[in-house]
């Protein structure tokens, strides 16, 4: 296997990063998911599912920060900027606790595909100015509602002087963005997020988070693994007790790597590693 000393220092085979997702909708509207068996009528306002969506900011990001301070694993927050104006306590105290903030648009249902260039823009510049305001601390990533990402997302990000670039779901591993004006780097996102598991079993993102960890720390050196947890989902205890099993079992391996994104990043920089040709990576 070609360029297996590029990547992760001293020696470590994996690379395993934390990202929460801190979400929040426009007014009067509720995600197109949840627990509820029994949507309201059409026209009428879904109270049940709004609340239930501000559960992460009132209870679950606070419970996901201490699961990771208890295995010493730094996490990034993807918040949208709305989160900010309705329960800027919550930002504050992520800022404060030292875990990395980034970008996510203002409300969760507010896409960035179908966007002109100026809207887009605007979208991301308030966003991103509204959480620095808010958190006292410049976010260094973005990753796009529902990945909605458009033609114009990486130069407008550019224009930002971001760090990095969360909307990836076509690699496995990060990578220096190639014709960027700024060096910025490509992070993938995940398969298998939190919410895979709303109307099933919580033991299911166990179960695959660790075959996954199991197969690429195995067979796969140099590989990255990226574990995606929502607030208003993944911080209840039903589910955060499943996570709190997978970052114990895989803290045991002493070859794996806890980077945060910003250090993720900064190692793809220094190195300059790009995008890595399948053929090339797996003689």
């Amino acid at each position: 296997m070609k360029n297996t000393f590029l990547i992760w220092p001293e020696g470590k085979k994996t690379a395993v990063t934390i990202r929460y997702m801190l979400e929040a909708w426009s007014d009067g509207k509720a995600p197109p998911y949840s627990p509820m068996a029994s949507p309201p009528k059409p026209g009428v306002k879904n109270l049940a599912g709004i609340k239930w969506s501000e559960y992460g900011a009132k209870v679950g990001a606070y419970r996901l920060m201490r699961i990771a301070n208890k295995y010493a694993i730094p996490a990034v927050f993807c918040i949208n900027s709305r989160v900010a104006e309705l329960f800027p306590e919550v930002v504050r105290e992520i800022s404060s606790s030292k875990f990395e903030i980034a970008g996510h648009n203002y409300a969760q249902d507010e896409v960035l595909s179908g966007l002109n260039f100026e809207e887009e823009s605007q979208l991301i510049h308030s966003s991103l100015s509204l959480l620095e305001d808010v958190s006292g601390v410049r976010p260094k990533g973005w990753v796009s509602a529902t990945l909605a990402t458009t033609e114009n997302t990486l130069k407008i990000l550019e224009g930002e002087k971001l760090l990095w670039h969360g909307d990836y779901n076509n690699i496995d591993l990060p990578f220096v963005i190639e014709g960027a004006e700024s060096k910025m780097v490509a992070i993938p996102h995940s398969d298998f997020a939190d919410n895979r598991v709303l109307n099933g079993s919580p033991i299911d993102l166990l179960t695959t988070y660790q075959n996954t960890f199991d197969y690429l720390h195995q067979e796969e050196p140099n590989s990255y693994l990226n574990i995606v947890i929502h607030c208003h989902f993944g911080g209840r205890p039903l589910i955060a007790a499943v996570l709190d099993k997978i970052l114990k079992y895989i803290k045991q391996f002493p070859d794996v790597w806890f980077p945060t994104h910003e250090e993720l990043s900064n190692r793809i920089i220094e190195r300059n590693i790009k995008e890595i040709n399948s053929i090339d990576r797996y003689k």
